[in-house]
């Protein structure tokens, strides 16, 4: 190795994304991944190598259950719970990661990630290398030396506590060194070593102070007085094998060497891709990688494959374009609408791109408006001119702000690949070119820039990458169509998507009307509660402070108080709602605390938020429905997410009072789908139980609760169907022990007993679901019932983690999906019922399980009849589809 600076960082992966994955809230990309301590990991990792500025960089695992230590005490580790699938499913996910970052990693049987990195901590020692080592490990500090330093995470991992030679000897009085004795005294219950029966922190320091190391206190046991000479005397072995177990081995046989571990940085392509497969926007963004995906050799590939194009590209702007562009339009075979903004809404027109025998022409989108472009306008407005194109629900919205209408919607290349591959990790054009092995274009972050840097190029660069962008989608049109066709997706994709992407458009052009003033007055009602919360706070406390500050707080329910201490960070205590929730039986001010952030958080994010949306010309707010979001098949909803708006609460509830009709004297009237995904699950497994609830018009929780502790109905408290309840729709979304222990505050063997009672009462479910994990390893892919896919990679893994997230998924998504698309078919039926009886009452929003409309009061009646009905006829199961309606003057009234 040179004499150029060097430091290697050495980190204990195990260590690291276990305190991650408890640290950071739930948090899974669109695809159901847990994700949590994958980003947790990574941003401890980039802030430590922000900070250390390492030349050499290796992250160490655990390779497996069984190491040395085992074979002297089998015991070893053997207290610890079984890892939650939702962390084991994420090391594979960081593996991959790490490898993006160009990072080394290693494992080796029969060691543990601290064995490895105490060796070559040594092995940087010797060189006189100076090194990092990271952990959440206390073991660790044994390695601190003048040239290795701990840092110990702290606050989850965020923060970090340095630890040098002298920092040990400030914080516990010993040597590192004296660490191992440290363990050897008082053992570890996390990783089951003994120790001492009787013997904490505090009587082993003080036992170390006096005597030094196990050894000498064992050699002077005979003077050690009481209970604690006793345990001393009876436990000798148990100490000495302890001090052995908590010693780092640093003499591990590794075939790496320090040079193999330099790290000279990453590929920004390699790792952009990573990132988003992932959908950490935020450290994309942190390290400016947005435009990394087609990088500068990529846009000058892109702008040659361009170059050679077999089109013309014709700038339309002079008469003889005009003409050209006019008797080409019945032949067009591609369709472009380019915009800017993420809300189309808003969107700002920047072009049109026509590709048509040969030629592609394009359109500024201020000549949209003159009057040459009237006969390009009726094409676009004909609804016997078919239209093929990407994103063309986004392209009817931009283009309806300018007044223009778009009919004629035949393929729509997004969607369809979409349908293909829900959790496909970049749908882009570019993406989509790449998959199909066609000649790749420029990204638009390389053409416009991104965010602030946006900028709309000069006319030829715009019309290059245009042209580009509208051959790309013809070239694209037929691949795309083949494979609907193949899997067997042409009806789901031209009977139920493609006419609803136009039904959404229409939904999102008509807005629903939202009285400001009512917002306000409830904003008014939330401050007037907020303040009586604060008082009633200052009362209880004694004093006042600010209540959202988490150091005043603490200060106030911790020393002031004297609650206890659930959780500290680097600078004070935690509040944080998981805090808050184990305070709650201890002080009532902690409820109230609760509280007054609910009533906060609606009056910023839904009084605040919702009126910012409310558009003045109208009066409404136009939402707008992504259907190629989520894996499910289920939409989202954006600008505002009106499917977000807390309901469960009744301050919350109080929100929907401003939703009105927008028509005097006209009724909103809402119909929710009754526990679909229940009744698709009762369908699709033919359980016997679970059909005769439904079919019985039984209370499918309460009938669990029944099955499940053997009661009959009247002996069913409300506790009990709670657990029923979540056993229920856990069973719908995959949870497994450690997710159902968590929602039902039990531990996890209870929560397992649980789960396999669940499934002796309902036999049918378990063996649905064996049957469709066997499927799944056959076939690669699950469907809905409606034949939507969803593939499943990982469902062969040799990896037990990967392959174990993949067998839940197919589990549930041809529940989940199969719910999705019973109502997505359901608002097809509706609005070809509304259009066929000439109603004038419209569909305005879907929001999960519940389709909302105005209504005119003469056509009450018969909407209170004809919604239920078309809904529960939508798609027939062995079971009844039943939808809940009710009606008011506002949307609140029509829950």
């Amino acid at each position: 190795m040179g004499n150029d600076r060097q430091k290697v960082l050495l980190i204990d992966g195990n260590s690291i994304v276990y305190r991650a994955f408890f640290a950071m809230p739930p948090l899974t990309n669109s695809s159901g991944l847990h994700t949590n301590a994958v980003f947790g990991f990574t941003t401890m990792l980039l802030k430590v190598m922000e900070e250390e500025k390492p030349t050499h960089l290796l992250v160490a695992f655990d390779a497996g259950k069984v190491t040395f230590r085992h074979e002297g005490y089998g015991e070893y580790k053997g207290g610890r719970q079984k890892t939650p699938p939702e962390l084991s499913e994420q090391f594979p996910l960081l593996k991959e990661l790490l490898s993006s970052f160009s990072i080394a990693q290693f494992e080796l049987g029969g060691y543990e990630a601290d064995d490895i990195i105490g060796t070559l901590s040594r092995m940087a020692e010797e060189k006189d290398i100076e090194t990092v080592v990271v952990s959440g490990d206390k073991d660790m500090l044994q390695l601190a030396s003048e040239k290795v330093t701990v840092l110990l995470t702290r606050k989850g991992v965020s923060e970090v506590e340095r630890y040098s030679p002298e920092a040990v000897g400030e914080r516990y009085g010993l040597t590192p060194q004296q660490i191992i004795d440290l363990k050897g005294l008082m053992g570890d219950a996390s990783d089951n070593i003994p120790g001492i029966p009787g013997v904490g922190e505090k009587t082993a320091l003080k036992l170390l102070a006096e005597y030094g190391t196990v050894e000498n206190v064992l050699a002077h046991m005979g003077e050690i007085k009481g209970k604690l000479g006793e345990n001393v005397r009876a436990h000798e072995e148990d100490a000495r094998m302890s001090k052995r177990l908590a010693t780092i081995f640093r003499e591990v046989p590794l075939e790496r060497t320090l040079d193999e571990l330099r790290w000279s940085g990453y590929d920004a392509a390699e790792l952009a891709a990573a990132l988003r497969k992932l959908e950490f926007k935020s450290l994309i963004e942190r390290l400016d990688l947005s435009a990394a995906a087609v990088g500068a050799a990529d846009a000058d590939a892109a702008g040659a494959a361009a170059g050679q194009a077999a089109y013309e590209t014709v700038w339309v702007a002079g008469a003889a374009d005009w003409q050209a562009l006019n008797e080409a339009l019945p032949q067009a075979e591609a369709l472009l609408v380019e915009s800017h903004g993420d809300n189309p809404h808003q969107g700002e027109g920047i072009g049109l791109g026509i590709a048509a025998e040969g030629c592609i022409f394009v359109v500024p989108y201020a000549a949209l408006a003159s009057e040459e472009a009237k006969p390009l306008r009726d094409w676009l407005a004909d609804e016997q001119a078919a239209k093929t194109g990407y994103d063309l629900h986004r392209a009817e919205l931009v283009l309806a702000r300018s007044g223009i209408a778009l009919r004629g919607l035949a393929f729509d290349v997004q969607l369809a690949a979409y349908l293909l591959d829900p959790t496909e990790a970049d749908p882009s054009l570019v993406g989509l070119l790449q998959r199909h092995g066609l000649p790749v274009i420029a990204a638009d972050e390389a053409v416009f820039g991104k965010g602030a840097k946006f900028r709309v190029p000069e006319d030829e660069a715009l019309a290059a990458h245009l042209a580009a962008k509208t051959d790309a989608i013809r070239r694209l049109a037929a691949p795309l169509a083949e494979e609907l066709d193949k899997a067997g997706m042409r009806t789901l994709y031209y009977e139920l998507e493609q006419p609803l992407s136009v039904i959404l458009a229409g939904m999102e052009k008509q807005g629903i009307s939202v009285r400001a003033e009512a917002l306000e007055e409830l904003g008014k009602e939330f401050q007037v509660g907020i303040e009586r919360t604060m008082a009633e706070i200052y009362r209880l406390a004694g004093c006042e402070f600010n209540i959202g500050s988490t150091r005043q707080l603490g200060e106030v329910l911790f020393d002031k108080l004297g609650l206890p201490v659930i959780k500290k960070t680097k600078t004070g205590y935690s509040t944080d709602a998981e805090v808050l929730e184990k305070l709650e039986p201890y002080h009532e001010i902690v409820r109230l605390i609760l509280h007054y952030r609910t009533l906060t958080k609606l009056q910023s994010t839904y009084i605040e938020g919702l009126l910012k949306e409310i558009r003045p010309e109208d009066g409404k707010i136009h939402t707008y429905y992504r259907q190629t979001i989520a894996a499910t098949g289920r939409l989202s909803s954006q600008y505002p997410n009106l499917q977000n708006i807390p309901i469960r609460l009744e301050e919350g509830r109080q929100i929907r009072k401003a939703f009105v009709p927008s028509e005097e004297g006209w009724l909103i009237l809402a119909a929710d789908y009754s526990q679909i995904e229940l009744r698709v699950l009762a369908h699709i497994s033919g359980d016997e139980g679970l059909k005769e609830a439904f079919r019985n018009e039984m209370d499918v929780h309460t009938k669990t609760a029944m099955d499940v502790f053997g009661v009959t109905a009247d002996q069913v408290d409300s506790n009990m169907r709670r657990q029923a309840k979540a056993v229920n729709f856990g069973i719908v979304y995959g949870i497994s022990d450690y997710g159902l222990s968590q929602n039902l505050n039990i531990t996890r063997k209870e929560a397992a007993a649980f789960i396999d009672q669940y499934f002796g009462a309902f036999p049918g479910v378990r063996r649905y679901m064996d049957d469709i994990v066997a499927q799944a390893k056959q076939d690669g892919y699950v469907t809905t019932l409606l034949e939507r896919r969803r593939y499943l990679p990982d469902i062969r893994a040799s990896n037990f983690n990967l392959r174990s997230f993949a067998e839940r998924t197919a589990m549930n998504t041809p529940i989940q999906g199969t719910a999705a698309d019973i109502i997505k078919l359901a608002m097809v039926r509706m609005d070809e019922t509304l259009k066929s009886r000439g109603l004038r009452s419209r569909m305005l929003l879907q929001v999960h399980d519940e389709l909302v409309f105005e209504v005119p009061p003469e056509e009450l009646e018969m909407m209170k009849e004809l919604v239920p009905k078309v809904m529960a006829e939508a798609f027939p199961l062995d079971v009844p589809l039943k939808a809940d309606v009710n009606f008011g003057v506002n949307w609140y009234e029509a829950k």
